[in-house]
């Protein structure tokens, strides 16, 4: 098995547990807001978040501004009577709060670091709420930095992030790093682009029909051993 000396992970639903810290943040938002809380709403804020996000990730709009424009359409299909930019400002404070860890990320994140090897955090998260869940999370002492897009000026899977975060990483041969993500559109391909190896995190069991191909594919974190 080939060993590699820098891990790359992508934050959300690779080494953190995004939905759970979203469920958290919604509830305690609602509840804080005097709105009822549902599952229902929490699915629909999933599809208008998505929507919003992959009009980020092709250019089409800025981060402050879908971060706003996804509650607003939210709320208003809610026909709840709210700020919206207020109501995100609060959202983010309490997700940056949910440093909730997917299973094995703690185990596989000591294992990597005690074998003298380097982990670098890439994500297309949100500045402040990415910093905060990262420097509070019980990983925190095994990452030798973490890159988010707002703060580089590109996103995955754009090459210039890339070239950004190698600019500023030990300098490594290519064959010797590693990205490991969940999104096939945006954690591999970006790897693809970058000329680098790529594993996907299919902790689901999903079908790979988007004819981008990772170089591996793992169902559990602790599976990463073996490139170690």
């Amino acid at each position: 098995m080939k060993k590699y000396d820098i891990f790359l992970f992508d934050a959300d639903n690779t080494l953190f547990d995004y939905d759970m810290a979203e469920e958290n943040a919604l509830k305690i938002m609602f509840d804080k807001c005097g709105f009822d809380y549902s599952e229902n709403i929490r699915l629909k804020y999933r599809e208008i978040n998505s929507q919003e996000w992959a009009k980020y990730e092709k250019g089409e709009t800025g981060k402050d501004d879908l971060q706003v424009s996804r509650f607003a359409r939210l709320l208003e299909y809610l026909k709840v009577e709210y700020n919206a930019a207020d109501f995100n400002g609060q959202y983010l404070n309490e997700l940056g709060k949910g440093s909730f860890l997917i299973d094995g990320a703690a185990e596989i994140c000591r294992y990597i670091a005690a074998n003298n090897k380097k982990i670098y955090i890439v994500t297309n998260g949100i500045l402040a709420t990415q910093t905060a869940r990262i420097t509070h999370s019980r990983i925190k002492d095994y990452i030798s930095g973490f890159f988010v897009s707002e703060f580089v000026g590109y996103a995955k899977p754009h090459i210039r992030y890339f070239e950004y975060v190698f600019a500023n990483i030990e300098k490594t041969e290519k064959d010797k790093i590693i990205i490991i993500g969940d999104s096939l559109a945006v954690d591999i391909a970006g790897g693809n682009n970058a000329g680098i190896d790529s594993c996907w995190f299919n902790l689901s069991g999903k079908e790979n029909n988007t004819g981008i191909s990772p170089t591996y594919e793992i169902n559990r974190l602790t599976e990463l051993k073996e490139f170690v």
